[in-house]
């Protein structure tokens, strides 16, 4: 292997942290202003400190109770390891530790932006973005050096770091979903509650401060102002840094998990110089190389002119960004070419293997990259200033507030046509060109510039807070008009910024959900079963319940903070006048509550109902299969209806927000310039007190929702079947009845295969056992294990009047996959392999039948024998290459296990096993060269 490959990723990561380190330090280094300043962003730090502490805690608990049901399924389910377990427990600290990073310099950027502005704009630019980046490389940094770091350590203790085999790369890979889903658990609770917060804190001194009391935003006089700003905070920057960790890391999983089966589908071994795991080692290292792209192109990012508008602010972060996604578009040719075999089998659903070139992949990387940043276009042209639908809205608000929601409403509505037929353009692109692998690989391209993407987001909730400290500090008024320049451009940088969320949120669900089919085993999702479609309802209306649940709960904190403000305006003297000092720490207080009270409802919802859709129709008695399909169903519709959902929000929040503050430069209205504190700039405040729930609270969870569903489907499928040990084979069809007496059977292209008649073999005829597998399945509580013996052997006397099988199964030899499980088989209260070393089935009576044969015979097992029968069908025989026939058979066998004091485990077990074999024979003069055939 070349070793350097697996940990290039992990360089890439420390050199991105290191960079990070020393731009952190460089920004701490920059004056921080007077004495005034620096308490006001004291008050900030402290607030939003103080409730990350409390949600960290709370989230704690939900950690616990989390990682004892994963050791539970762990127990259960024989592919699911307890280290899933670790795996989740870091990838939530993980994604705290993120968000906490980013929101602590974020809370230290502020105000040395504020005394940068008092110098001059480029140097506020580069102050603030300057903490962006902090921001950016930190998350991208520490969710490679996670995922890539835990998939070493877990190749390494489960295959010895060699490629050993698909099914083994499996559990790595399972495994390693567990850090995933940790990430996204904590991604969830940090995003909704911080969004409660800072929007109860943002609508309520809205209201009140300036629709009220008349003063202007951020003023010093207004209770809530401080909440407002610690809002910015917990919510725009610890929200959604552990938001794209989650989508960063489960992205990079779902390419992982697909380039997995890329190596099946190509026979399960493949030669490269990465020992075989190209295709899965390919995304981390995309990632990787992301990092130190996105680290280029934040030094792109400066203006010089002191003068200079929104445009050259906006034009100075295009260029870093379009910078770093061309050179990762470079980087991702050399690495495809790199890294994958020239030319791959792909299996796509429904049209079996197809050869693709690798030059394919490459292409579906640049789809994913296209979007990308197509999508932030088409969000700027619907909430930027100065468009013309945030024009419209402007125009609305003159006839009041109620034209103005209903211009907002449609403009978010209207903005689903070109963002979802970008959707499906990527999606169908990227899967014709390389199926969904080609899909996985497209989002973590596009993900791969996640560090540049964040630190444009995390520039505007400094801008806004350096805005605000100038504001409460009384700074001059061109102050305030260089921050207000950069919290403008901010405001589309983050509705841009939650477009790139849900963009790579849609395409990384889609390989989630891909997996997800892989891994059950399903063939697909069949919508005319009644159950299916029920789900898929459910599904769609999750998203719904869910806005409903995050606005109410932003309206009912939202109300306590008015009560508050006014009570404070009425009670608390000279606080109008400027000599009344207010009470800051009670909205604080009031905002920290209502989050933390109201967060746990719809993340409850969201981890509670895929659980629920497997367990209940369990205890009904629902197969398994049809289980598989219900929640994929659900997964499908969560899916689809949250992308719609998250990108209406999303852009009417964002287009109601700059509507609001074109007054701030003045507008024309039916000929008249219009300015704030006018009556349609009250209008305009109203509808963003609408849309700030929508663009900040619902809107930016609907792309953790979506994800998170899929992650717990993909934790879950293994409870659902569809997974073999090593040499347990897929389920062998069961045989069609034509008119004629032989049973026909079809391969995987869907070719009817005619069985053969056994009287064309004659003469003892001895078992291959390099090319011959007995498996076997039972029912262990509600999922179902699986194992086979190793070790066969038999031969078989072909004779038309009394042909003679003896099959021998050597018990010791037993295989599931689990060591310490094997161990317990071979002991005295399973099969007890020390007295009863073999299993041996003898026939004498062979009869034919419409569906092929049936073997009738004694099986013996623990010293009991008992009658049994074999069905099995002949597929024929075929000349080898080494001169001699060889002979094929399929067959399944159901044995009650009690029969043969098998009654270990009690209730835990089911009674009956399911056995299935497949044989190959050879001429009995042939077997001396069976072990060189393989």
């Amino acid at each position: 292997m070349d070793s350097m490959m697996i940990y290039l990723p992990i360089v890439l990561a420390l050199v991105g942290l290191a960079f990070m380190a020393a731009k952190r330090a460089w920004v701490l280094k920059q004056d921080a202003g007077d004495g005034k300043m620096k308490e006001i962003s004291d008050y900030i730090y402290e607030g939003a400190l103080a409730f990350l502490k409390a949600e960290y805690r709370l989230l704690t608990f939900f950690v616990i109770g989390a990682s004892i049901v994963l050791a539970g399924i762990s127990f259960i389910v024989p592919t699911t390891h307890i280290l899933i377990v670790v795996a989740f427990i870091f990838g939530a600290f993980f994604s705290a530790l993120a968000g906490n990073m980013g929101m602590k310099i974020a809370t230290k950027t502020n105000v040395r932006t504020t005394q940068a502005a008092r110098t001059s704009l480029p140097q506020a630019l580069k102050v603030s973005f300057g903490g962006g980046t902090v921001m950016g490389l930190g998350v991208a940094g520490l969710a490679v050096l996670g995922l890539t770091g835990f998939f070493i350590i877990l190749f390494n203790y489960f295959m010895k770091g060699a490629w050993t085999s698909t099914e083994d790369m499996t559990i790595v890979l399972e495994t390693l979903a567990g850090f995933s889903l940790g990430a996204e658990s904590i991604a969830l609770f940090a995003r909704v509650g911080g969004g409660i917060y800072t929007k109860a804190a943002d609508v309520g001194a809205d209201l009140v401060g300036k629709v009220e009391a008349g003063i202007p935003e951020d003023d010093p006089r207004n209770p809530a102002t401080i909440a407002d700003n610690v809002g910015d905070n917990v919510g725009d920057v610890a929200g959604m840094g552990a938001d794209l960790f989650g989508s960063y890391v489960a992205t990079v999983l779902a390419a992982m998990v697909l380039g997995n089966y890329v190596i099946e589908d190509m026979g399960g071994a493949i030669q490269d110089v990465f020992g075989g795991i190209g295709p899965i080692l390919l995304p981390m290292a995309i990632a990787g190389f992301g990092i130190l792209f996105s680290i280029i192109g934040t030094m792109l990012v400066k203006i010089k002119n002191n003068e200079a508008k929104e445009k050259q602010v906006q034009g100075a972060l295009n260029i870093g960004n379009w910078v770093s996604i061309i050179l990762t578009a470079i980087s991702c040719f050399v690495l495809v070419k790199y890294m994958l075999p020239e030319t791959m089998n792909m299996e796509f659903f429904g049209e079996g293997l197809k050869e693709i070139s690798s030059i394919r992949v490459f292409y579906a990387t640049i789809v994913g990259l296209i979007v990308g940043g197509v999508i932030s276009s088409v969000t700027e042209y619907y909430t930027g200033l100065g468009t013309k639908p945030v024009l419209a809205i402007v125009q609305k608000s003159s006839t009041g507030a109620g034209t103005n929601v209903i211009a907002g409403l449609a403009t978010g509505m209207i903005s689903t046509f070109p963002t979802v037929l970008l959707f499906a353009g990527a999606i169908w692109a990227s899967y014709a060109l390389a199926g969904f692998y080609g899909v996985a690989l497209a989002a973590s391209a596009m993900m791969a510039t996640t560090a540049m993407q964040l630190a444009i987001d995390a520039f505007g909730p400094i801008s806004d807070n350096a805005g605000g400290i100038a504001e409460m500090s009384e700074l001059p008024k061109e102050v305030r008009t260089r921050t207000d320049i950069l919290d403008s451009v901010g405001n589309t940088t983050a509705a841009t910024g939650k477009g790139f969320a849900i963009a790579s949120a849609a395409l990384t669900s889609l390989a989630l959900f891909a997996a997800y089919v892989t891994f059950t085993g399903i063939e697909g999702i069949n919508i005319f079963k009644a159950p299916v479609l029920a789900m898929l309802f459910v599904g769609g209306m999750i998203p719904v319940v869910f806005s409903a649940l995050a606005m109410n709960s932003v309206g009912k904190a939202a109300m306590d903070m008015v009560y508050e403000v006014r009570r404070q305006f009425k009670e608390i003297p000279g606080i109008m006048e400027g000599t009344g000092k207010p009470e800051y720490g009670k909205c604080v207080d009031i905002s920290t509550k209502a989050a933390l009270r109201e967060m746990m409802l719809p993340g409850i919802l969201t981890i509670g109902f895929p659980i629920l859709i497997v367990v209940i129709p369990m205890f009904l008695g629902y197969d398994n299969k049809l289980i598989a399909e219900m929640l994929g169903g659900y997964m499908a519709g969560v899916t689809v209806s949250g992308v719609l959902w998250a990108v209406f929000q999303n852009n009417a929040g964002g287009a109601w927000d700059n509507a609001k503050k074109s007054f701030e430069a003045g507008v024309m209205i039916n000929g008249e310039m219009t300015y704030k504190g006018s009556e349609a700039h009250k209008a305009a405040v109203t509808g963003d007190t609408v849309g700030d729930p929508f663009k900040d609270t619902s809107g930016p969870s609907m792309n953790i929702l979506i994800k998170l569903t899929c992650l717990i489907g993909l934790v879950i499928a293994p409870i659902l079947g569809g997974h073999t040990n090593d040499n347990v084979k897929e389920d062998i069809p069961t045989p069609e009845i034509g008119i004629e007496e032989k049973a026909t059977l079809y391969d995987e292209d869907g070719n009817k295969i005619i069985l053969k008649d056994i009287a064309e073999l004659q003469g003892e005829w001895i078992l291959d056992q390099a090319h011959s597998y007995v498996d076997f399945s039972i029912r262990h509580l509600l999922a179902t294990s699986k194992g086979s013996f190793q070790k066969v052997t038999g031969n078989v006397n072909f004779d038309n009047e009394n042909t003679a099988i003896e099959i021998v199964m050597d018990v010791n030899s037993i295989y599931t996959g689990n060591e310490k499980r094997d161990k317990h088989l071979r002991s005295d209260e399973f099969f007890d392999v020390e007295k009863y070393p073999t299993i041996k089935f003898v026939s004498n009576n062979v009869v034919k039948t419409k569906e092929g044969y049936v073997a009738n015979g004694k099986l013996t097992m623990r010293d009991v024998t008992k009658d049994v029968s074999f069905n099995f069908v002949y597929l024929g025989k075929q000349d080898t290459p080494w001169g001699f026939p060889s002979a094929a058979f399929n067959g399944t066998l159901t044995v009650n296990k009690n029969d043969f004091g098998l009654t270990y485990g009690g209730s835990i077990l089911g009674e009956e096993v399911t056995v299935e074999y497949s044989f190959e024979l050879n001429p009995k003069q042939e077997e001396v060269v069976e072990e060189t055939t393989e």
